[in-house]
C-alpha cells in the first residue's frame, strides 16, 4: 500500500521576514488528524511559519509542500485553491464587528460559491452545533464573551471543510478557563474529523493538560 501523502511537508526550508532569516534550514511534517504545537516564546517566529504554510509569507528555498502544492511554485492563481483547504484561528477573532455570527460565516460560504440559501443555512447550523453556538446565530460580536467569539472564529475555520486548521495563540485573549476550553474543541476537531491541527502557544497549561507533539522553535 502507497504512503499516504502527508497535509505538511517541509525539508530544508528558509523562512524569512523581509532582509532577517528566521530559520534556516526548517524541517516539519504533518499528517492528516495529527495535532502538533508550535511553542516558544514571543519572537521566535511561530506566526510567521504559520504565514509561509498559507503563502503569506513567501518561501524562496527548500521543499515546502502543503496539500500537494509546492509553496515555493504557488502563483496568484493558484493560491486560492490551496487557502480554501486551510482554515484559519486567529488570536484577536478578527470577526465582522456589523455582521451577525451567521452572517459572519454566510460571507465565507458566498465567497466559497457554496450552494443555494437553504444548503448554506444547513451547514452553518452544523457547524455552530458544533462548536456549541448554535443557538447564537444571531447575536453580534460585542454581544459575546470573549471564549464564544474565539469558538464562532473555529466555525469560520470549519465552515468549508478545510484539511488543516492553522490556530494563532487562540488562547492568547481569553482566560484559563475559555482557553482551556478552545483547545479542547480543536483536539475533538482533529480527532472526529481527521483534520490536522498546527497550533502555535506558549500556554504552559494548555501543553499539560492536552499534551501532543511539540515542536519548540527556540531550540531549532
Amino acid at each position: 500500500m502507497a504512503e499516504a501523502t502527508p497535509i505538511l511537508d517541509f525539508q530544508g526550508v528558509q523562512i524569512t521576514r523581509h532582509e532577517h532569516i528566521i530559520f534556516e534550514d526548517f524541517s516539519l511534517r504533518l499528517e492528516a488528524g495529527e495535532f502538533v504545537y508550535l511553542t516558544g516564546p514571543v519572537g521566535v517566529g511561530k506566526s510567521t511559519l504559520l504565514k509561509t504554510i498559507y503563502a503569506e509569507v513567501p518561501i524562496k528555498q527548500g521543499h515546502a509542500m502543503v496539500l500537494g502544492m509546492d509553496l515555493v511554485q504557488v502563483t496568484r492563481r493558484t493560491l486560492p485553491a490551496l487557502r480554501r483547504r486551510i482554515g484559519i484561528v486567529f488570536q484577536d477573532f478578527r470577526l465582522l464587528p456589523d455582521l451577525d455570527v451567521y452572517n459572519n460565516l454566510d460571507i465565507v460560504l458566498r465567497a466559497f460559491g457554496f450552494g443555494r440559501g437553504a444548503d448554506r443555512r444547513a451547514r452553518i447550523q452544523e457547524v455552530l452545533q458544533e462548536v456549541g453556538l448554535e443557538r447564537k446565530d444571531y447575536k453580534y460580536p460585542h454581544e459575546l464573551s470573549g471564549g464564544e467569539q474565539q469558538r464562532v472564529c473555529i466555525a469560520r475555520a470549519l465552515i468549508g471543510g478545510p484539511d488543516l486548521i492553522l490556530a494563532d495563540e487562540p488562547t492568547g485573549n481569553l482566560d484559563a478557563e475559555n482557553g482551556l476550553g478552545i483547545v479542547e474543541l480543536l483536539h475533538h476537531v482533529a480527532r472526529e474529523r481527521g483534520t490536522a491541527v498546527l497550533m502555535a502557544t506558549h500556554n504552559r497549561l494548555v501543553l499539560e493538560r492536552f499534551p501532543a507533539r511539540c515542536i519548540e522553535m527556540d531550540s531549532l
